[in-house]
């Protein structure tokens, strides 16, 4: 069994500092000084999605990150080849499987591990023997449990974009489906995380969940940036974090 985490890491993801610098090209802003000082700020990891359409992180970026960085970095990445040997060379220190649409503006559900098992083994295998810590990013739901299980991943990333864009009855369903789903995965030896459409205003609920061990937010945080600046948003992000934890 998972033990339920002491202390609730935050995860930020820099991708949409990258998105503004490509709006005009060019090398400002610079995702890797918001990434250094989102660390400044708080955060116990930093996360980066290198997309097949590089639309926002480039393959320049994840070698400067890796070379810059005192903590952790997420690699989020589609289930390819191509995201295979990048992974494999750069050798961050985790690797998140997440599903990928060319057409898509974000991220719009959880990767189907149960569904895609077998094309998913070996490049869960290959990330795990390169000591790169395998996650997938999936709906709270126990079939994809099982499928994590079965692939041999230490964590799954619960996709909580369902949670945010409900309200009332329905966000408290969808609550209580993220933590069976967190407690499910802590029983069965894997760690759970969650992001997605995460916020001030709600991120408080889903950071409560005991067996939860570290949330990944991004879009939000820069956003807010705007207003009150990167480390400010980020340090309010960790004190809602902590006012539950």
């Amino acid at each position: 069994m998972q033990q339920a985490p002491a202390h609730l890491r935050l995860g930020v993801n820099i991708d949409h500092v990258a998105t503004i610098r490509n709006a005009r090209g060019g090398e400002h802003p610079d995702p890797v000084k918001a990434a250094l000082l989102a660390v400044k700020a708080g955060a116990d990891g930093i996360t980066a999605h290198l997309r097949e359409d590089r639309r926002h992180i480039r393959d320049e970026d994840i070698a400067t990150l890796m070379a810059a960085l005192t903590v952790p970095l997420n690699l989020e990445m589609a289930a390819t080849q191509e995201m295979l040997g990048i992974a494999l060379k750069h050798r961050p220190h985790a690797a998140c499987i997440v599903p990928e649409k060319r057409e898509e503006r974000t991220t719009e559900g959880g990767l189907d591990a149960a569904g895609q098992i077998e094309m998913l083994r070996p490049i869960v295998g290959a990330l795990g023997d390169a000591g790169i810590r395998v996650s997938l990013f999936i709906e709270p739901d126990p079939a994809q449990i099982e499928a994590a299980m079965r692939l041999g991943a230490p964590v799954v990333e619960f996709h909580t974009g369902r949670y945010a864009h409900l309200s009332g009855s329905e966000r408290a369903d969808e609550l209580r489906r993220l933590s069976d789903a967190a407690a499910l995965a802590a029983k069965n030896g894997i760690e759970p995380h969650a992001g997605h459409g995460l916020t001030f205003d709600n991120v408080g609920p889903v950071a409560a969940i005991p067996q939860v061990a570290e949330l990944n937010i991004g879009h939000f945080l820069i956003g807010e940036a705007i207003f009150s600046g990167l480390e400010s948003s980020i340090r309010e992000m960790r004190r809602q974090m902590d006012l539950v934890r």
